[in-house]
């Protein structure tokens, strides 16, 4: 039997994808093989986030044709939709496929194998319907994300991804119950609802929302949590919230996405609310729900972006409150408004800013899960390590916690007992 092996980069989004190639491979016949060793096809997964995303996506097509070099080579995903000519001038790549046309895989391998190098590439226009690509199992993992919109039309200054992904696209609501129900009886007790603008979903058709979608798997037997990726800020309305805190599995954890604390930014930034409206959302999250976990992104370094301006951000940032914070650095992409505009910020003083922006994240951690400390909370096990497991709270706390017996994949009850730099340390009860 023929052998293929995956490498995925970037986001939960492509984790999804890979997923449901995995299953189109397994139902043709190939066994899947980890990527370290030699196998006939090799998948790669891209991402274009930023141009490091894009050096390392070529790094890993270079490092599977070191392993085989007879082996078939698809580079698909988001930096194969953006430069497919770059990607196909890569020693080794024998296809390129972008998105929307991963579940065509199959048959572009099986011709790829007597045919010259092959792209398949739509452009942004004619992304028109969802791809169905359904995952309905993961591969050693007991947290199940599960794809329910694809594409943004935010077009925010920096970002490259609406170009890479299309205008939005909502999937099926019964397709998506459908697949829910398969993973919930495959075992899986929590499924994350990912998107490329996940709350979005629905204004391409106006048939269903994100609360319709959460209140049907609400309703699915052996599903215990819903948890929600990266939501847009606008988009949470205080009724949207209020509906949400009705839901009974949904998780009380929130990744807000902020990108800056300082107005002038965010307008630059092309971001459509303001810090103002950023705090309101926040704060009604909070009035609806207890303890939640508010968690968010944040860019250092936008061009323009002057000392007093990153200085706001700090201040704005420390008064939230987040329990996580992922900081990272602009990054120039080309075919953006941001690649062009003036006072480019150096690397150092991009460097600089997110080592502070990354002390200001760490206290504000420790501080949430301080606050957690004495409580008790449903934790679902994930995986073990050593002498102890590991897993998440509702509100997206890591836990550890020791058990003679297995316990992975179990949602139990966790006493919390000690807070450590990176976790918290509980005891089941």
């Amino acid at each position: 039997m023929k052998r293929v092996a995956f490498i995925t980069l970037g986001c939960k989004v492509n984790t999804y994808e890979t997923e449901g190639m995995k299953r189109l491979f397994e139902q043709a016949g190939y066994i899947v093989v980890e990527p370290d060793i030699s196998a006939d096809v090799y998948v790669i997964n891209t991402c274009t986030v930023t141009h490091l995303s894009d050096r390392k996506s070529r790094q890993m097509i270079r490092r599977a044709r070191r392993l085989n070099p007879d082996a078939i080579i698809a580079a698909v995903g988001c930096y194969a939709q953006i430069a497919p000519e770059e990607v196909s001038s890569i020693e080794g790549v024998n296809l390129v496929i972008g998105n929307n046309h991963k579940s065509e895989i199959i048959d572009l391998v099986n011709r790829a194998s007597c045919d010259s190098q092959k792209v398949e590439v739509s452009l942004r226009k004619d992304m028109r319907t969802f791809e169905e690509l359904w995952a309905e199992s993961y591969t050693d993992q007991t947290r199940a994300f599960l794809k329910i919109q694809d594409g943004c039309d935010q077009f925010c200054s920096y970002c490259i991804i609406p170009f890479a992904r299309g205008s939005i696209r909502s999937r099926n609501i019964d397709s998506i119950i459908a697949e829910a129900n398969k993973l919930s009886q495959n075992g899986f007790k929590e499924i994350v609802l990912t998107g490329i603008h996940l709350t979005s979903y629905g204004n391409d058709t106006g048939e269903h929302t994100l609360i319709d979608v959460i209140e049907r798997l609400n309703d699915i037997d052996g599903l215990e949590r819903i948890r929600l990726g990266s939501l847009e800020p606008l988009y949470m309305t205080e009724e949207m919230i209020r509906d949400m805190s009705e839901i009974e599995k949904l998780c009380p954890h929130f990744h807000l996405s902020l990108q800056s604390g300082c107005d002038e930014t965010l307008r630059r930034m092309n971001r459509k609310y303001t810090t103002a409206e950023y705090r309101e959302i926040v704060e009604n999250i909070r009035k609806y729900f207890d303890d939640p976990a508010i968690t968010t992104d944040i860019m250092t370094g936008f061009p323009g972006e002057t000392e007093d301006e990153f200085r706001q951000t700090c201040i704005f940032v420390e008064a939230i409150e987040f329990s996580q914070i992922h900081v990272f650095q602009y990054s120039v992409r080309k075919g953006t408004k941001a690649a062009d505009m003036k006072e480019q910020i150096p690397p150092m003083l991009k460097e600089e800013r997110s080592k502070k922006l990354a002390e200001i994240s760490e206290r504000s951690a420790h501080n949430f899960r301080q606050k957690q400390i004495g409580k008790t909370a449903r934790v679902l096990i994930e995986d073990k390590h050593k002498d102890y497991y590991q897993g998440h709270t509702e509100n997206y706390l890591p836990v550890r916690v020791v058990f003679e017996d297995d316990i992975c994949g179990k949602v139990l009850s966790v006493k919390l007992i000690k807070n450590t730099k990176e976790y918290i340390i509980g005891k089941i009860v």
